[in-house]
């Protein structure tokens, strides 16, 4: 079927500001759907709220509106922009809920706009739970005993009926807000008011929990011809009970027999074609470990996080083929970009293994509730691709920068028998290492898949890693046992700290032994068909796939996974230097790890290695690439961590230098580049301390808090995973004077400690952040409504300095 000629303006709908559950894969998709519909010949207009993102460049749309996406601005634009259509599905929760009020407030009507993609009923159908559950019963598709609920007491009843524990489902709220499980009557009460409360419907759905059972998605795609087809399967590490969002997941789905995934994946196709979706739609499905018993759980009417998951893992282009879609395009007429040769009709094949792995917010909010459930709590994730389960873990594992180069916490060492399982039963943002230490510790896969129904197959991968690591510890040196832990996905540094020497003297070893990775194609056929996608993965093994080219390349550092104080900022900042890069006429080489940015689109740049950044994953690409220089300035803290080392190997580092870098992260060195300058600083002083010292100041600010409440001292003693550097910040914040007493105090390996008093004339800061040796500390500071006496500060400062000159 021809692209339809009926329209010729569409407006594209972002979704707004990155928050949980709606992060940077909406930027992606909404790039590339307005990048494809220019490509058809159609004027785009965009309307987002975000002006970080890559989808509000000037060239990406015709027309682009950065104003709030609420009915009052977007009725607005529409009004003056007058455009045939509108595509809501590219912008997640946000887009959907603004096309829904656009219908009901009677705009779409009045302007004679037309809903592309997902029809109003659709939505309807697949976001009102009741309207959802009258859908599944007439397509014979099994749910969970349910019902829907409008008030509170309406839950209690109903679970009165079915026994505890329930899951609370809001209707169109996003990341499983205000949903969650409930044991008891009190939970539910407090939940489900919550969950009320939030929906903008107030709706909730109530339905038997069935956690335990595996956690299914399907990526399946339909064009308005009713061709249907899978993109991409993944299965959970975690049981259901877990937000999809939150858990470890696996492509392609690992531990399915064929005759279960014919079954989830016809029960898939058949709810897509029920709800008559033209172009990308997430199903989410649980199955009963046990039997074929499986139960429908969800379904996602658009574009979603898992949408650009797929596209990653997969390398097919979901939102680019999903805008073609449409405007009118069938899948077996447009062409798979990828391969260049085949149709988008064509499913997927992987030949290889995708990790995803969640990076949590918790290193930035310590008494945050670290306990997982169905409602969302990961501000980003991070991708890896391996041959096996445990090479693609572990790469993952690196990836998250949460100073882990393993699936190993060498901390949890110290940890009770008792409370390591409670740790391993009760899911938080790291049970994985809480599992993985378990498994160290002799309790054998059988036990902790009783306690966890976590599936035995992914706690045998754990175990295989483990038995790597007692091979390497037993046979330093060992040539073969270094291949069997590289193909295992080890990292030079755990192998080095099993065998008591150094990652340098390990990736020598290595190198004089030939002793080094190939890198794979992802080309969506599994080699079936020749492609021409730059788009690569490491492993140890045969045939490297990335041929050096001819011309002289630049390679960029990415800025690795979403999160608190590195966002999508970075990711926009990658993608302009690679355009400037290959303006300048050299081929532009990204490397990245997160699987929602525009810059792991394999169309960005010339090559994309979708790798963890780290110093050895790094090396391994420029021993390969060979290129000009590296760029690390617009990857984040992430890239610049990296500047020093790669330096010290001899790495030309391109714009700014590592002595500038440094120049502007040393705090002593910063303090002499602003005197040298003239200009006015904070005083400073460097002082010898001990720990025994570095204590005493911990119980001063703990008597000062509790002594004199007009203070607001809080207090932050942080161990690092070296063991070797303590961060403790002290805040005295008082509103009415204007002297805030500051005492900053660093112990790092060579025993220095900086106290420096700090003034400032508003006291109307609500978070306060340093950068310490590469180290982020953040602290909450509040406004405190009492003026601190003179005697008190007079005190407080004397003590402090007692304790300095002891």
């Amino acid at each position: 079927m021809p692209k339809r000629t009926d329209i010729q303006k569409i407006m594209v709908i972002g979704s707004g500001p990155i928050i949980i559950g709606q992060a940077a894969e909406f930027d992606y998709a909404g790039t590339q759907a307005c990048l494809s519909l220019k490509e058809e010949g159609y004027e785009v207009v965009l309307v987002n709220s975000n002006p970080a993102t890559i989808m509000t460049d000037k060239e990406i749309a015709d027309k682009v509106y950065i104003e709030p996406i609420t009915l009052e601005f977007v009725t607005r634009i529409l009004r003056k922009e007058r455009p045939d259509a509108l595509l809501p599905t590219l912008g997640g929760q946000t887009g959907l809920n603004m096309a829904m009020e656009l219908s009901k407030n009677g705009i779409l009507d009045e302007l004679g706009v037309e809903l592309l993609g997902t029809k109003l009923s659709a939505i309807d159908q697949a976001e009102d739970r009741d309207l959802f559950k009258q859908l599944m019963e007439e397509l014979n598709q099994p749910i969970p005993e349910s019902e829907i609920v409008n008030t509170v007491e309406e839950a209690v009843a109903f679970a009165a009926t079915i026994g505890y524990p329930v899951i609370v489902r809001p209707a169109f709220t996003l990341g499983g807000t205000g949903g969650g499980m409930c044991a008891n009557e009190e939970e539910l009460r407090e939940i489900a008011e919550n969950g009320l409360k939030l929906s903008p419907v107030t709706q909730c759905l109530i339905e038997r929990s069935i956690a335990g059972f595996k956690e299914i998605e399907y990526e399946v795609m339909r064009d308005s011809a009713d061709n249907a087809l899978v993109v991409c399967n993944m299965e959970n590490f975690d049981p259901v009970g877990i937000h999809t969002g939150d858990s470890i997941v696996f492509a392609p789905a690992q531990t399915m027999s064929d005759y279960e995934n014919q079954m989830l994946r016809d029960a898939s196709l058949s709810i897509i074609r029920a709800l008559k979706i033209e172009g990308g739609c997430n199903v989410q499905l649980a199955l009963d470990p046990h039997s074929f018993k499986y139960y429908v759980i969800e379904v996602n009417p658009r574009v979603s996080r898992s949408s650009a998951l797929a596209s990653k893992a997969t390398g097919y282009p979901i939102a680019k083929l999903a805008a073609k879609i449409a405007v009118g395009l069938t899948l077996d007429e447009v062409i798979n970009p990828v391969t260049g040769s085949t149709y988008a009709m064509f499913e997927p094949a992987l030949d290889y293994v995708v990790a995803k792995i969640p990076r949590f917010p918790f290193d930035k909010f310590e008494k945050g509730e670290r306990r997982l459930g169905t409602q969302m709590k990961a501000t980003g994730e991070v991708m890896a691709i391996g041959r096996n389960i445990e090479e693609s873990l572990l790469k993952a594992c690196r990836s998250l920068e949460i100073g882990v180069h393993h699936n190993e916490m060498p901390e949890l060492a110290a940890v009770s028998d008792d409370a390591l399982i409670e740790k391993v039963v009760k899911a938080q943002d790291d049970r994985l290492f809480y599992v993985s230490e378990a498994i160290r510790r002799g309790y054998t896969p059988e036990e902790i898949a009783e306690l966890t129904k976590i599936d035995i197959f992914y706690l045998d991968k754990l175990l295989h890693i483990f038995e790597i690591e007692q091979e390497l510890g037993a046979h330093p040196q060992d040539l073969d046992v270094l291949k069997t832990a590289k193909l295992n996905g080890f990292s030079d540094r755990k192998i080095a700290e099993l065998w008591e020497t150094t990652a340098d003297q390990v990736r020598q070893l290595r190198l004089e032994n030939k002793i080094v990775p190939v890198y794979k194609m992802v080309d969506t056929c599994a080699a079936e068909f020749d492609s021409e996608t730059p788009y690569f993965y490491s492993t140890y093994g045969w045939e490297n796939e990335s041929i050096r080219s001819d011309k002289e390349s630049v390679l960029v550092l990415g800025s690795g996974p979403i999160r608190i104080g590195q966002g999508v900022e970075f990711d926009y900042a990658t993608v302009h230097s690679v355009k400037a890069i290959q303006a300048a006429g050299y081929e532009a080489i990204i490397m990245n790890s997160n699987p929602e940015t525009v810059s792991t689109d394999f169309s960005v740049s010339d090559k994309l290695y979708f790798e963890p950044l780290t110093f050895e994953d790094v090396m391994n690409v420029i021993d390969l690439e060979q290129p000009k220089g590296v760029i690390v300035q617009f990857g984040g803290q992430t890239a610049i961590n990296l500047a020093e080392p790669l330096a010290k190997a001899g790495v030309t580092i391109l714009g700014t230098q590592v002595a500038d870098l440094d120049r502007a992260e040393d705090r002593d060195l910063f303090e002499q580049a602003l005197k040298d300058l003239d200009i006015p600083q904070p005083p400073g002083k460097l002082l010898p301390m001990k720990k025994k010292q570095f204590l005493q100041l911990v119980r001063l600010a703990s008597q000062f808090l509790s002594a004199h409440l007009m203070y607001l001292v809080d207090v932050l003693w942080k161990s690092l995973k070296t063991k070797k550097t303590f961060v403790l910040i002290c805040v005295l914040r008082l509103r009415q004077v204007q002297t805030t007493l500051f005492l900053l105090t660093l112990i790092s390996s060579d025993k220095s400690v900086k106290s420096m008093p700090f003034q400032t004339e508003k006291m109307s800061l609500s978070l306060v952040s340093w950068s310490i040796s590469n180290v982020q500390v953040f602290t909450q500071v509040t406004q405190w409504p009492y003026t601190l006496h003179k005697p008190c500060r007079k005190r407080c400062k004397k003590q402090s300095q007692t304790i300095l000159n002891a």
